[in-house]
């Protein structure tokens, strides 16, 4: 089958179009044939050396999390899923789906029906962006409704998603974003923006219950500044660098609370998320589609940091 994968760690230009054998699904699991695939930020630091490749090891590998395809074969056992249903998700993470490839096995129940409304493209920029939002905002904050929820980084592939779960459940939901982006927002359901290249957020947001920084330490203090924000008792959760002793440390000291965080595969929560996108309360927004052997491109676009939504990239012809 066809496949990107990379010799070497580095840029872009590092991954390649290669074949590779087909995978068999074992007892519980299923091969589905991919259609789309997602492109996210952590593709991007795994193929530098960063990301998950302390999981991964030395490459070669095949990159890629994101799956939306058609059930191809079913293992002995598997109940949930037969050969033809249309289905997505995150397998695996975080270790090696390879969801770059024309096939991927699987755990059958970490896949699940996808979205009705939905064509592949748009299904496969889903999985790991809206779980991520999802296990954040429901399982780990468990946010109510009246809830200040603030999301640093809201027009991005996570964020998006971000501000239109908080807004289903309820909270006041405050965007950081490039003021060309914020009409865009408010149209998710963002109560309020933030120009963050025109003013300082803690200069001007207060008495937050809940922070989602899809930035991180790594970018002007982005995780450490959120602490500014939050009212006593508050909880930050830093995403992309996760929670640092430091910053654990300085957030229980003004009694607030910070959580490391990592995605988890969850097929039962993405069907709760698929009724929500065919009910119209949630729509990703998929800036570009590239096709598979454009992977280095599509790397490339996501790393100009610019992107509304998500990449994908178009796996069967």
């Amino acid at each position: 089958m066809r496949a990107i994968s990379q010799d070497t760690f580095g840029g872009p230009e590092v991954l390649r179009p290669v074949r590779v054998e087909r995978p068999e699904p074992l007892p519980t699991e299923v091969l589905v044939r991919v259609v789309s695939a997602g492109v996210n930020p952590v593709d991007l630091k795994t193929r530098a050396g960063k990301g998950m490749a302390g999981v991964l090891g030395d490459p070669p590998f095949v990159l890629g999390w994101d799956v939306s395809g058609v059930v191809e074969e079913t293992g002995f056992g598997v109940s949930t899923l037969e050969a033809g249903d249309e289905v997505y998700g995150m397998p695996w993470f975080p270790r090696q789906a390879g969801a770059y490839a024309e096939f991927v096995t699987a755990p059958s129940r970490q896949f699940t029906r996808k979205p009705r409304s939905l064509g592949h493209d748009e299904a496969g920029a889903m999985p790991l962006a809206s779980l991520t939002a999802w296990q954040v905002l429901v399982d780990t904050a468990k946010v109510a409704p009246g809830q200040r929820v603030l999301v640093h980084a809201a027009a991005g592939g996570v964020g998006h998603l971000a501000v239109q779960i908080a807004k289903h459940l309820g909270a006041y939901v405050i965007g950081t974003a490039r003021a060309g982006k914020h009409d865009w927002l408010r149209g998710l359901g963002a109560d309020e923006l933030v120009d963050y290249t025109a003013v300082r957020f803690e200069d001007v947001v207060r008495d937050v219950d809940v922070v989602v920084d899809l930035v991180g330490d790594e970018h002007d203090a982005t995780s450490t500044r959120s602490l500014d924000v939050l009212r006593p008792g508050g909880l930050l959760v830093p995403v992309p660098s996760g929670a640092s002793p430091d910053l654990l440390r300085a957030a229980e000291a003004r009694g607030l609370r910070a959580r490391a965080f990592l995605v988890e595969p969850d097929g039962a929560a993405l069907a709760q998320i698929a009724e929500l996108i065919d009910g119209g309360l949630i729509a990703p927004e998929v800036e570009e589609v590239f096709p598979l052997d454009e992977a280095a491109a599509a790397h490339e676009r996501l790393g100009g940091g610019r992107a509304k939504g998500k990449i994908v990239l178009r796996v069967a012809p």
